[in-house]
């Protein structure tokens, strides 16, 4: 039966370019996760874009000497145009500094204040002395009340995992200069937790399936749950929709209240942008629909705590009550995939340090394909891993180059030089089909991991058959066979090997998307495999031109499954697939890293 999947993917935030160890976290899963699901035969909606608000983007604005706006602008082309390179199958990358943003951000605010659950509360809010400008929870840091962890936020603890506020803290400092913060009287919207947490909590105990790591960070979350502010002091966001707050050119939305509405927002733009202004409800308000959430863990309490809690809100489904707004009961998330994190050379990525390679730079002298190859088998899905330039060599030439490289380019090459064509099967032996049964058997095993988003062993059981095949090869040796009386055992082994190197290229095609276009291309087939994303110029009402990502992957629809290869389709000679890495780029790149 066909589901409806939505892949809901953090949104980066756009105050730099982006580094290899958040898409390992956010990026490539989620295409991996994406890409299988079409291919399944799954209508699914990938969506994000560029996280755009929040005093981050002031500060780093003010560093380089331009507008919010003009940093948001720049950031964005070039995080969409990272994205785009990756491979990473948008059906809507977007931003928040739309009008449809603003009006959705809005929506909710309004709905959730309606039904009881934004109260306004005087509080204390951090001030730069130096400045005059709220410093905001995640900029400031101390000591944890509660464990005493000398480098907690002022929003949380990510020792212990509680909620904080900047006045908890023990000593706290500014982590933009240093200096002790001034905490001043001013008043703002929050979020009423503790009025839905019985349904937050309820809710939390059916997602028996997630990942352990996120449910019981999860879980531990409930056992102190404070109203959060969700307005900042600020004058750049989204402006709060009330009467008295309209107007008020220095309060704005939380940054991240908004950027979790994201997800429906881009939803709801996609769904214009489609012609068909409705469609997104088929996976927001359809409750036989599925959605997942992929991030990073230190954004696990946004989309397991604070987003359900909104929707909740959202719905009326707390203990206050009240009624959905315009946009009807909306679905909360099926799965929260967070991932751990990804370390480089043993040391935490650090744009400040220069502890980083960004994607851009990474794309611009490796295969995009090699980078998702890594991310999937050796990343960091359920603890922190390290990325090392020796690991990595190793894994591209000794996995990707002599494993799969080598079982497409022996067998193409064979069956090109000695037929020209793909060659007519004789009778097949045991060895013939135990291996064919084998090929064909690991779609199902395959798809049930990565239906959990358990990608490593979904990308081992695959390589696991690449093996066996390389194995067989070896086994019946058919470069050996020049007698006529050999010929059609010698078609029959080709044709058994080229029959697995098709179904491994769909096996392998939700991680290299663009080798298996190529291997397509190389088994004498034409036209798009699975499709890739675009990067188009839309217009934004009364506003600038801006960037967005989308693609057509209608042809990737329901070809998760053994295809039986064309006899006599003809191939020619094959190039390699995948390049091999040379010893000197281990130092080059430990040399670049150390002379940035």
């Amino acid at each position: 039966m066909t589901r409806h999947i939505l892949t809901a993917v953090a949104w980066p935030y756009a105050n730099g370019p982006r580094h290899i160890g958040h898409v390992s976290g956010f990026g490539v899963p989620s295409d991996v996760f994406s890409r299988y699901q079409r291919m399944a035969g799954n209508k699914v909606l990938m969506v994000s874009g560029t996280d755009e608000h929040g005093t981050p983007i002031l500060v780093q604005a003010e560093q380089e000497g331009v507008t919010a706006r003009e940093l948001a602008d720049r950031y964005n082309r070039v995080i969409v145009d990272d994205l785009q390179g990756l491979g990473l199958s948008y059906d809507l990358f977007t931003r928040t500094t739309t009008r449809n943003h603003y009006a959705v951000a809005q929506e909710l605010f309004k709905t959730l204040h309606r039904n009881g659950y934004m109260i306004e509360k005087t509080t204390k809010g951090a001030i730069s002395p130096s400045t005059g400008r709220t410093l905001p929870d995640r900029y400031i840091e101390g000591t944890c009340p509660i464990c005493g962890y000398p480098s907690a936020r002022g929003d949380q603890c990510d020792n212990c995992g509680n909620q904080l506020d900047p006045t908890d803290l023990i000593d706290p400092r500014s982590r933009i200069n240093g200096e002790v913060p001034k905490f001043v009287e001013t008043e703002h919207f929050f979020l009423d937790l503790p009025a839905l947490a019985e349904a937050l909590g309820s809710w939390l105990q059916t997602r028996t399936d997630w990942r352990p790591n996120v449910l019981k960070f999860s879980l531990n979350l409930l056992d102190d749950l404070k109203p959060r502010a969700m307005t900042r002091d600020i004058d750049w966001g989204v402006p709060v929709p009330l009467e008295g707050w309209e107007n008020n050119p220095n309060k704005r939305l939380y940054v991240w209240f908004d950027a979790v509405i994201g997800y429906l927002s881009a939803s709801i733009e996609w769904a214009r942008r489609s012609g068909e202004p409705d469609a997104w409800k088929s996976w927001w308000c359809n409750p036989e629909a599925s959605s997942f959430y992929f991030m990073g863990k230190d954004n696990i309490t946004f989309h397991s705590q604070i987003w359900p809690a909104e929707l909740l809100g959202y719905n009326g489904l707390g203990a206050k009550g009240g009624t959905p707004g315009e946009y009807g009961t909306l679905e909360l998330p099926t799965e929260v995939v967070s991932s751990e994190f990804l370390t480089m050379e043993g040391k935490k990525f650090s744009s400040s340090r220069r502890v980083v390679i960004y994607v851009n730079d990474f794309l611009s002298r490796y295969d995009a394909d090699a980078l998702r190859y890594f991310i999937a088998a050796a990343g960091p899905e359920t603890q922190d891993t390290d990325f090392t330039w020796s690991e990595f060599r190793r894994r591209n030439n000794d996995e990707l180059v002599a494993g799969w490289g080598n079982l497409v380019n022996r067998s193409i090459s064979m069956a090109a030089k000695n037929v020209g064509a793909i060659p007519t099967p004789g009778t097949l032996t045991e060895a013939d089909a135990t291996l064919l049964d084998t090929s064909k058997a690991a779609f199902g095993t395959v798809g049930a991991l990565l239906e959990r988003s358990r990608f490593k062993a979904a990308l081992g059981e695959t390589m696991r058959v690449v093996g066996e095949a390389n194995k067989y090869l070896s086994d019946q040796a058919p470069w050996a066979m020049k007698d006529s009386a050999q010929v059609e055992r010698r078609d029959t082994v080709l044709y058994t090997a080229l029959q697995v190197v098709d179904d491994c290229k769909a096996l392998l095609t939700p991680f290299l998307p663009h080798s298996a276009q190529k291997i397509h291309e190389l088994l004498g087939e034409t036209g798009t495999w699975s499709g890739e994303p675009e990067v188009r110029e839309v217009t934004e009402i009364g506003g600038p031109d801006y960037p967005v990502i989308q693609g057509d992957y209608a042809a990737a629809q329901a070809r998760w499954a053994s295809r039986p290869i064309e006899v006599g389709r003809p191939l020619a000679p094959p190039k390699p697939v995948f390049k091999k890495l040379d010893e000197s780029i281990v130092e080059e790149e430990i040399g670049r890293l150390e002379g940035e």
